[in-house]
Order: structure tokens, then sequence, then C-alpha cells
């Protein structure tokens, strides 16, 4: 298992998915950690402020391409598990969330995922893990 891939677009098709729609982009990616942004705008509840269900979408996106990566070739990882705790929201901007491996074993990867506003402030602490099997063709 690498510690240390980066997803490749071909790995990773990110059009006409879930992450393109919500306008998420990935700035880095290995097992250890993935870091990534999405703007507010487009991703909100009816009140301005940022959906919770979005902030969930970045946390299980994040959490999932370092997922892929800890499994390695010819092997796949699936979300089993997602929770998310908000702190507070957002009405404006781009928040960035950070996933960082807790757990990288045979079978399960576990991650803690952090999305925080343009100032820095926790808006959103969630943990996702995810099953590791064998890819099917």
């Amino acid at each position: 298992m690498s510690d240390t891939t980066t997803p490749s677009p071909a790995a990773y098709p990110y059009s006409g998915t879930l992450i393109e729609r919500m306008g998420i982009e990935v700035l880095e990616a290995s097992a250890q950690r993935v870091v990534g942004t999405m703007p507010v705008a487009g991703n909100t509840q009816p009140y301005g402020l940022l959906h919770g269900g979005a902030s969930a979408v970045l946390a299980e996106t994040l959490g999932s391409i370092a997922a892929m990566a800890h499994a390695g070739e010819g092997r796949a990882a699936v979300g089993i598990e997602l929770n998310a705790t908000h702190h507070r929201s957002a009405r404006s901007g781009v928040v960035t969330g950070t996933a960082t491996a807790l757990h990288l074993g045979g079978r399960l990867a576990t991650y803690q995922v952090v999305v925080e506003d343009e100032d820095g402030r926790p808006l959103c602490t969630a943990r996702l893990t995810c099953m590791v099997i064998e890819a099917r063709p």
C-alpha cells in the first residue's frame, strides 16, 4: 500500500460527477492527507448558509480520495460510515477541507476531515471510514 500516491485524473475522473457539480477542487492528495476546496456559492440552504450536506460531501470526497490512494492498485475503497459535527456555517467565500489519516489498515481506512472557512475557523469536523476491497474489473 502506498502512502504517497497522488491520484491522477485518469484514476479519479471528476467530470460529470458530484465533485464537479459541487465545485470541489483537490489541491493535494496522498494516502496520509488530502486537501481540497469548495465554494459556498451554489452549495447553500435556502437561508443562504453553507448546507451541512455540502460539508459532508466535501468530507466524504476528500476522505475517499485518500482511502483510494491507500488502497493501491487493484483495490478500491468504499465508504461505510460518515459522521459530521457542524460547529458554525459560512455565507460566502471558499471553504477548505483537510482529510488526515487516523487509521490505515489492510481492510479499513479512517480519516478525520476538518472543514474551515477562509479565516481558518472550523465549520465542520467529520470522520469517514472506508472498507478496502478488491477492485472489480
